[in-house]
C-alpha cells in the first residue's frame, strides 16, 4: 500500500463515520426524549451494560454521564451474571447496548433486571431486535455501513453509539442546570478543577511571608524586604497596618532612572497609592484575569479593614496550575 493509498483509505473511513453521525439525527426523536426523561427522573444510578466493543463504548458513556451530573457506572454483562447484578436496584435505570440487539450476554440478564424492577433503556441498530422489544425505551443507533471494508469490525456503529451517549449526557446536563463549578467538583485533580475551585487563600503567601514596610521606612528598607520575600513587590502600611500603597520592581526601575536617593527618601514618597487589591475568597482564575488585564505581576490580598493578609505573583499562579 502506497502512502497515497493510506491517505485515501483514511479519508474514506472519516467520510463513512461522518455519514453515520449525520444519519443519527433522525433518531433524536420521541424515544430519545423518553429515554432522557427516564434518566432525569431516576432516583438511583444509571448503569451502563455492553459486551465487547459496545462495552468499551458503554464504559466511556458511563464516565461521561458521571462527570456531567448524572451518577453512573459501568457493569460488564459477564460479571453481572456472576454477582454484579447485586449493584443494581429498583431505583436505577439500566442502559443496555448491543448493535445487533441480540447479544446473548446482554439478553440473558434482562429477566433478572425486570424482576429487580429497574427501568431499561436500550441502544441498538435493530428496532425489531429482542433487546428493543424487551426494554422500556429503545433508541436506534443504526448505521448504513461500517468503516471496516469487511463489514465486521465495529467502527461506524461504535462511533454512533458514543455520539448518542454524548447526546444523552449533554441533554441531561442542561436539564439539571449543571454548572462549571459542579463539573470542577468531580475533577479536582485536573487543571480545570484548579481553575474553578482554587481560591487565593489556598495559594497566597501569608503571615511573615508577606512583604510589608511602614510608610516612614526608607526605600532601602523596602528593597531589602522585597529581596527577602522574593515577590517583586512590597506593601506599604500605616501605623494601623492598613494598606497605603505598593512598591514593585517596576517602580524601582523608575526611581533609579530618576536618580532618587534610596538611602534618604521615604518609601511613601515613591509608592503607588492606587494599587489593585483582592479578597482571599476570590478564585485564582479571576486573579489571573485581573493580572493579565491590568498587566501587573502581583496582587495584594486584604481583609475588610484594608489590612494586607496575603500576597501573590504570577509565578504562584503558574505553580498552582491555574494557567
Amino acid at each position: 500500500m502506497s502512502l497515497q493509498d493510506f491517505i485515501t483509505r483514511g479519508k474514506q473511513v472519516l467520510a463513512i463515520e461522518k455519514q453515520a453521525i449525520n444519519q443519527l439525527e433522525q433518531y433524536i426523536d420521541q424515544n430519545f426524549q423518553n429515554a432522557c426523561q427516564l434518566m432525569f427522573d431516576c432516583t438511583g444510578r444509571i448503569i451502563v451494560i455492553g459486551m465487547g466493543k459496545s462495552g468499551h463504548i458503554g464504559n466511556k458513556i458511563a464516565a461521561t454521564l458521571a462527570s456531567t451530573g448524572t451518577p453512573s457506572f459501568f457493569v460488564h454483562p459477564g460479571e453481572a451474571s456472576h454477582g454484579d447484578l447485586g449493584m443494581i436496584t429498583s431505583q436505577d435505570v439500566v442502559i443496555l447496548i448491543s448493535n445487533s440487539g441480540e447479544t446473548s450476554e446482554v439478553i440473558n440478564i434482562i429477566p433478572v433486571l425486570k424482576r429487580i424492577g429497574a427501568k431499561m433503556v436500550s441502544m441498538s441498530g435493530n428496532i425489531d431486535s429482542s433487546l428493543a422489544k424487551l426494554s422500556d425505551v429503545h433508541v436506534c443507533i443504526k448505521v448504513e455501513q461500517e468503516a471496516c471494508p469487511l463489514g465486521l469490525a465495529p467502527t461506524a456503529s461504535t462511533t454512533a453509539t458514543l455520539v448518542m451517549g454524548d447526546a444523552f449526557a449533554v441533554a441531561l446536563l442542561e436539564a439539571r442546570g449543571f454548572t462549571a463549578d459542579d463539573f470542577a467538583l468531580s475533577h479536582p485533580g485536573g487543571s480545570l478543577g484548579k481553575r474553578l475551585l482554587l481560591t487565593l487563600k489556598d495559594i497566597m503567601h501569608s503571615g511573615i511571608h508577606i512583604p510589608i514596610v511602614k510608610c516612614d521606612d526608607i526605600i532601602k528598607d523596602a528593597l531589602i524586604e522585597m529581596s527577602e520575600k522574593g515577590l517583586g513587590m512590597t506593601a506599604i502600611v500605616n501605623s494601623k497596618n492598613q494598606l497605603q500603597g505598593i512598591f514593585t520592581d517596576g517602580d524601582l526601575r523608575r526611581i533609579l532612572e530618576q536618580k532618587i536617593d534610596i538611602h534618604n527618601t521615604k518609601i511613601s514618597d515613591v509608592m503607588t497609592t492606587q494599587c489593585t487589591t483582592v479578597n482571599p475568597d476570590m478564585l485564582a482564575a479571576q486573579a489571573l484575569n485581573i493580572m493579565e488585564n491590568k498587566r501587573i505581576n502581583g496582587l495584594l490580598v486584604v481583609n475588610e479593614s484594608q489590612q494586607p493578609i496575603g500576597a501573590l505573583n504570577m509565578q504562584d499562579l503558574l505553580k498552582a496550575g491555574v494557567f
